[in-house]
């Protein structure tokens, strides 16, 4: 009976080091960029023991039921090959979470959650931020330290094979149930995290304001687990006050018709191009992050058009930040709208309304176009034609990891606007993809390799507006230029303000003179300002507020990322994280109040994103 408690021990302890090392191994591949001192390996180990312990006791329930069945079964090689077949797809399952957080780690700047799964319908695209070298020596990895954890797993094992059945008298026999009956309030207890109302949570193991530490302390395994109900394709429905507080804080925030309009245009129907720039962050631009050496042409063009110099992205993700942009709709923290067909077909568009008047509408991105559902909610709003990847030539699909690079790409914006003839109008919107992972761009200006790339966007992006000045086309045509989200660089995190400060700039003929524009705004509020400087009707976005607008009186930016918000408006900057439940970033005179009114939109938002497609989707949530 000894033996048999003893193992179970030694299981759960071996467990407890193996996610210790884990954790470590993750802190020493990831501590580029971020700061770390000797001692937070100890602190970081020491606050996400709890998680740990907590984690470990699901994996040594089935060594409990064997054991328990051993008291009676004298079976000894069928018990341990269930164990070694047991122990083999534990060690692969962890190895794959440590290496995958581990790895993945670098490019996202939070936790292997339940998120990546959505990346599994199209891995061509998943993988495409990295080589084939790259995958190889993670697959190697996988495989060597799931053997080695398979190997101590075993090991483990090893004492239970000369282990016998309890004498066949119910006294013994009934003493060895009891004692091992024990542990299952042991077991309750333990995951949940103690006899409090308080359960196990992530937010347990926070314990310092450099967000790199928390994330380390973090159990990828529980992480993974406890976020598999908040996954990507689906909305929580956030609840942090009562409905009288929410109103309260919402009343008037979102104005959805334009009164007395600032006038930015020469007319009210010029022909529409809208750019998103792929993870374009100020960081990266001279007015923002102070670079001149990066992208000189937009750091000149800022000076020749209309440029939004407050102006900040929704979120961090291309498809969040699609959506935010052409449907003028909030993002969330840990889920992706534009995977629900079911919900953006009740969305409004930008392309929607456009086309309603009379424009031409289309798209154009020179990478696979079902990657997160894009196509099916692009042709939703209201894009009628769309160009992608597969309409390119064999050699042209292979100029980049992701797909057909950005000079072929604006080279195909320049001839479809050629195309059009002088009394049509359109709409056209098109997503860059060179500036992302892995940067494989045919120039090399700057000795950074991410710099660099941006660099190479800018040379593309000049090209082509200097080649459209001297077109007629130009008179009438309104290039509007954003990101689809920032991008965390230099030391700029989602906990600086900076990450999300991104820039907008109108340019084009049909721009009536440059202006420099200081309200600060949202990547939502493109729909209802450009709407508004055509004198068009806006209300169906009720989440887009027309910046140029008299009626636009609380000029604030709410952003979201994996798993928090932050908010800005004129008492400051703050960020609160939802793993820890509390404010991380404090840099308003009122942060409190501030994250009170972000908590009140993603209310606002998760209620009625869930009622669309309900009997409740007309109700005005407000």
């Amino acid at each position: 009976m000894k033996q048999r408690i003893l193992y179970l021990v030694k299981y759960y302890v071996l467990t407890v080091l193996v996610f210790i090392v884990a954790k470590l191994v993750f802190m020493l591949c990831n501590q580029d960029g971020h700061h770390v001192a000797v001692g937070d390996f100890f602190e970081v180990v020491a606050h996400g023991l709890t998680l740990d312990l907590s984690t470990a006791l699901y994996f040594v329930l089935v060594p409990f039921l064997v054991v328990l069945v051993s008291l009676y079964w004298n079976q000894k090689k069928v018990l341990t090959t269930i164990l070694d077949v047991y122990n083999g797809i534990i060690a692969i399952a962890l190895s794959l979470a440590f290496v995958a957080d581990t790895s993945l780690y670098e490019f996202w700047q939070f936790k292997l959650d339940a998120s990546c799964l959505q990346y599994l319908e199209t891995p061509t695209e998943a993988m495409a931020s990295v080589s084939g070298g790259y995958i190889a020596l993670r697959f190697v990895i996988w495989l060597v330290v799931a053997l080695l954890i398979f190997m101590a797993y075993r090991a483990a094992v090893r004492p239970l094979r000369t282990v016998s059945p309890l004498p066949a008298n119910y006294k013994s026999v009934a003493y060895g149930l009891l004692a091992l009956l024990l542990f299952a309030p042991l077991f309750i207890i333990g995951i949940r995290g103690g006899l409090g109302e308080s359960v196990t949570n992530i937010g347990q193991v926070y314990y310092s304001q450099n967000q790199f530490l928390n994330h380390s302390a973090v159990n990828p395994v529980f992480n993974f687990l406890d976020s598999m109900d908040q996954t990507a394709s689906t909305i929580p429905n956030y609840q942090f006050m009562e409905e009288e507080e929410r109103a309260r804080l919402m009343e008037g925030i979102y104005p959805t018709e334009s009164i007395d309009t600032d006038t930015l245009l020469n007319t009210s129907r010029p022909n529409v191009v809208v750019i998103l720039l792929e993870s374009c962050g100020g960081i990266f631009t001279e007015d923002i992050g102070g670079r001149k050496d990066i992208m000189p042409n937009l750091n000149r063009y800022v000076h020749e058009g209309v440029y939004f110099s407050q102006f900040y992205a929704n979120s961090y993700r291309t498809d969040r930040g699609t959506l935010c942009t052409w449907s003028g709709y909030p993002s969330f923290p840990t889920s992706s709208v534009m995977k629900i067909p079911s919900k953006t077909r009740f969305l409004p568009g930008l392309a929607k309304s456009l086309r309603e008047v009379g424009y031409q509408t289309s798209y154009l991105y020179g990478g696979d176009i079902n990657f997160t559902n894009m196509r099916s909610y692009l042709v939703t709003i209201g894009f009628d034609q769309l160009k992608w990847k597969d309409d390119y030539s064999v050699e042209e699909r292979q100029t980049a990891k992701w797909g057909v690079r950005d000079d072929i790409t604006f080279a195909t914006l320049y001839e479809q606007i050629a195309q059009f003839k002088a009394d049509e109008h359109y709409l056209i919107g098109y997503s860059t993809l060179s500036s992302h992972e892995p940067w494989d761009v045919p120039t090399h200006v700057l000795d950074e390799e991410i710099p660099n790339a941006f660099n190479y966007l800018d040379q593309c992006l000049g090209d082509f507006i200097e080649k459209m000045r001297k077109t007629p086309q130009w008179d009438n045509l309104l290039v509007v230029l954003l990101p689809d989200h920032g991008y965390t660089y230099f030391g700029v995190g989602e906990e600086h303000e900076m990450h999300d400060h991104v820039p907008m700039l109108w340019l084009g003929g049909a721009i009536k003179a440059p202006r420099r524009i200081e309200q600060l705004c949202n990547q939502t509020d493109l729909p209802a300002t450009l709407l508004g400087q055509m004198g068009l009707a806006h209300d169906d976005f009720t989440f887009s507020r027309d910046v140029m607008s008299s009626n636009y009186t609380y000029p604030f930016a709410v952003h979201t990322y994996n798993n928090g918000i932050t908010m800005k408006d004129s008492t400051g900057f703050a960020v609160y994280d939802l793993n820890a439940n509390r404010i991380i970033v404090d840099k308003s005179t009122n942060s409190e109040a501030l994250i009170r009114r972000g908590m009140a939109i993603l209310q606002t938002a998760s209620q009625h994103i869930n009622s669309l497609g309900t009997n409740q989707q007309h109700e005005t949530i407000r």
